[in-house]
């Protein structure tokens, strides 16, 4: 495990087969917005700014983060950008969740008539005349997934949509999706906690060329090596309900932190940037075509996660890290029951 002493550069990688080239690093915005307790919004401003500055060109984010707050958040600074990093920067757009007034979760609408209605809203937020990558954020159970992918299509055609993205389906609905049209990437959580893609999902998705955005990747900030066992969340921060943050499964999970942390101290580099970069490797693997999403809200996390670029993994380093964090070593699932219900990728 080494590092480059040079200024970071961000190489691309392309989204699947159809997709665009990208960073090789996106930023995920929604803790800019909401789920993570209260956000500095200018410097929520100055890190997308940031992560321009860098090269990052993929901004991640959803209709609902913030019931609109962000897709607005990310227009502003993309506004206030320099006009070269705002032509480079690409937007991938989750939408479908509905919600209540109160901030509930109460289902996904996938109807074709709704995916109209929620893009022609993300646009006007954005202020622009097109969504780079679009997607529905989980699977509508009472609509085919061959409507829901066809009318994106149809937004495509009419060139208000670039490419056509998919959210946590399973391999079945990735198979029955791209036949309908080209998918450029399935944004699905993957982890070194968080490996169940790696059985059937991943290998449908590099079989169909489809890219893999991965979210999660520091599994919420619990496998960041900032995360403290006496550390009080927030109010309004989701992981106050998340099984990996509960009890025995925090000390259990944290455990498998402090084995990473050994390794990373060892060769001089952060728990995040080794989380990171292993998830860089697993694409680097299999051709590049694994892009990790992110999630900084400040710049210095920004700048720490960008350092993951620089950090090279060798046989020896892989293996190392398999061994301090075994696959299914995580204590607790991903989401509350609830939610867990709601991914075609977990059924």
């Amino acid at each position: 495990m080494t590092t480059n002493q040079n200024a970071t550069t961000v190489p691309t990688r392309h989204l699947g087969a159809t997709g665009p080239a990208v960073s090789a690093l996106g930023l995920g915005c929604m803790g800019m917005s909401a789920l993570y307790g209260e956000s500095d919004r200018a410097e929520s401003i100055a890190t997308i700014h940031a992560a321009l500055d860098a090269g990052v060109t993929l901004l991640d984010t959803g209709d609902f983060y913030g019931m609109g707050h962000n897709e607005l958040l990310i227009a502003e600074a993309l506004r206030s950008a320099p006009a070269a990093a705002r032509e480079q920067a690409l937007t991938s757009v989750k939408f479908g969740a509905l919600r209540t007034v109160e901030g509930g979760f109460t289902g996904y609408d996938g109807r074709p008539a709704a995916v109209r209605n929620f893009a022609a809203y993300s646009l006007q937020r954005l202020g622009t005349d097109h969504i780079d990558i679009y997607r529905i954020a989980r699977v509508d159970p009472d609509v085919p997934i061959e409507e829901t992918v066809g009318a994106i299509a149809e937004l495509v055609e009419a060139g208000h949509v670039r490419h056509i993205g998919l959210s946590e389906v399973g391999a079945d609905t990735l198979r029955r999706a791209a036949a309908v049209a080209p998918i450029a990437d399935l944004q699905i959580e993957y982890s070194l906690i968080s490996r169940s893609i790696e059985e059937k999902i991943l290998p449908t998705a590099r079989e169909l060329g489809i890219g893999i955005t991965a979210y999660g990747v520091l599994s919420r900030g619990l496998i960041s090596g900032h995360f403290t066992r006496d550390r009080e969340l927030a109010p309004g921060d989701f992981r106050g309900m998340s099984p990996r943050f509960q009890g025995d499964n925090l000390h259990r999970n944290l455990d498998l932190v402090d084995r990473l942390r050994a390794l990373a101290e060892a060769k001089g580099v952060t728990v995040a940037q080794t989380a990171i970069a292993w998830v860089l490797a697993q694409g680097e693997r299999q051709g590049a075509d694994i892009v990790p999403l992110v999630g900084a809200r400040r710049r210095d996390r920004l700048v720490e996660a960008l350092g993951a670029l620089d950090v090279t993994l060798d046989a020896a380093d892989l293996a190392a890290i398999e061994e301090a964090v075994p696959a299914g070593a995580a204590a607790g699932e991903r989401y509350p029951a609830a939610q867990m219900a709601h991914l075609d990728s977990e059924h």
